[in-house]
């Protein structure tokens, strides 16, 4: 199958929650007001208290506590919000998932640690949106789940991975296609922007000379998110290239600095994006 056949199949098997689709729709609309966008995300508790949980979070880092949507909305921004929602809907779709062949402990870390550095990287080189760069990081690898979903056993092959092999080469050898290329067509199928997915489907540096400033964010926020998350195969700097960081005007001091800005907030972002936390906080 191709990376398009792929995403066709999850999405028969996964659906955005409908509030999602709906908070979308009007957003989408472009003449909503931010009490009406506020309206309709108040009639999803869940979103409501998701929304609130990401602004009062290290993410933001406001000086005083944010008790209501229509205040979220003016201090993050209409487009913030609306990305929030779609990471916030996409991570939910995949709630009622069965473990099978992963641990989806760590596959969530791998996306939350991502967007994190994403977002800083984003932040640090001025890029125009790091909010959006923290989505593309966060649902940078969702075609794992899908793989996982219609050939576990193929996504147990890939996940064998080895400093000699690392996952994009066994993607393309088991699959013929990488995980990056069926996440980017499933949140294609589910019209999300091409600002998120594009980024998305050009995130391997071996594979795909960036062509923006966005893509390069995020081809280095995933190589060093896989070497955080899985430190005991890669070392912190492994399989980047110095000019990946010094096209940014970045140094080994400031990587550093990222991951370390990483660790420190991974643990609260994952309470809020990671699907097997909902239940819980």
């Amino acid at each position: 199958m191709n990376a398009l056949e792929y995403a066709e199949k999850a999405g028969d098997l996964f659906v955005l929650p409908d509030s999602v689709t709906k908070i979308k729709q009007l957003i989408d609309d472009g003449s909503a007001s931010i009490n009406e966008v506020a309206e309709v995300i108040n009639y999803d508790p869940a979103v409501a208290a998701q929304i609130l949980k990401i602004a009062n979070s290290a993410l933001y880092k406001f000086p005083t506590v944010i008790t209501t949507v229509s205040k979220a909305i003016q201090v993050i921004g209409t487009d913030s919000v609306y990305d929030l929602v779609l990471a916030y809907g996409i991570s939910h779709a995949f709630k009622d998932m069965n473990e099978g062949e992963i641990d989806f402990s760590v596959f969530w870390e791998l996306g939350v640690s991502c967007g994190l550095l994403a977002k800083y990287i984003a932040q640090e080189t001025s890029a125009k949106n790091p909010d959006k760069m923290f989505v593309c990081g966060l649902l940078h690898n969702i075609g794992e789940l899908a793989v996982l979903q219609i050939e576990p056993d193929t996504a147990a092959k890939c996940s064998s991975f080895t400093a000699q092999n690392c996952p994009v080469t066994l993607q393309t050898e088991h699959l013929g296609v990488t995980y990056a290329e069926i996440s980017a067509e499933l949140l294609k199928l589910w019209g999300i922007p091409s600002e998120i997915y594009g980024p998305i489907a050009h995130q391997h540096a071996s594979l795909h000379e960036a062509q923006s400033h966005e893509e390069k964010v995020l081809q280095l926020a995933a190589n060093l998110a896989l070497n955080n998350v899985y430190g005991e195969i890669y070392g912190r700097l492994d399989n980047i290239e110095p000019e990946q960081y010094e096209e940014l005007n970045l140094d080994e001091e400031a990587l550093e600095a990222g991951l370390d800005f990483t660790n420190m907030q991974l643990i609260s972002t994952l309470a809020i994006f990671s699907p097997s936390t909902f239940s819980i906080y």
